[in-house]
């Protein structure tokens, strides 16, 4: 095993960290493994995108505080790789959310892609692409 996945691997459990606070309403663990310095881009799970490191994290910011302590989120990571200071990992992002507006945890089951770039010793998310699982019913044919 590589020397920039090992460190990518105990990296992932800061990102599963911030994951976890963020859908409490906690963005700013997620501020410290995002890029500040270069380029961005997340495509949220509504359709839409951001560009641009600020605008990016702007967004995570603004979108954190929908969410109310209580929530909770892991990863289940299907696939990852880190190579001369680049890495991503594709897997699934299973929450439950609390928003002011709902009695109840919501459950939120996304599909989700990260690029992470190298920036000195440690790795910075640069990209986001999170959308939707479809459920097993949604996944038949017609």
């Amino acid at each position: 095993m590589s020397n920039d996945l090992r460190d990518f691997e105990q990296f992932m459990k800061r990102r599963e960290q911030a994951a976890s606070a963020y859908v409490r309403g906690d963005a700013a663990p997620l501020g410290q493994v995002v890029t500040h310095e270069s380029n961005a881009t997340f495509f949220g799970p509504a359709g839409g995108y951001e560009q641009g490191a600020d605008k990016v994290y702007a967004r995570y910011e603004r979108d954190a505080t929908s969410f109310q302590p209580g929530g909770e989120s892991h990863f289940e990571i299907l696939q990852m790789a880190a190579s001369d200071g680049v890495a991503y990992w594709v897997g699934f992002q299973r929450a439950s959310a609390h928003f002011a507006n709902s009695p109840k945890a919501v459950e939120m089951n996304l599909r989700v892609t990260e690029l992470f770039r190298r920036e000195g010793d440690d790795w910075k998310l640069v990209h986001r692409h999170a959308d939707s699982l479809a459920t097993q019913e949604q996944q038949k044919p017609k």
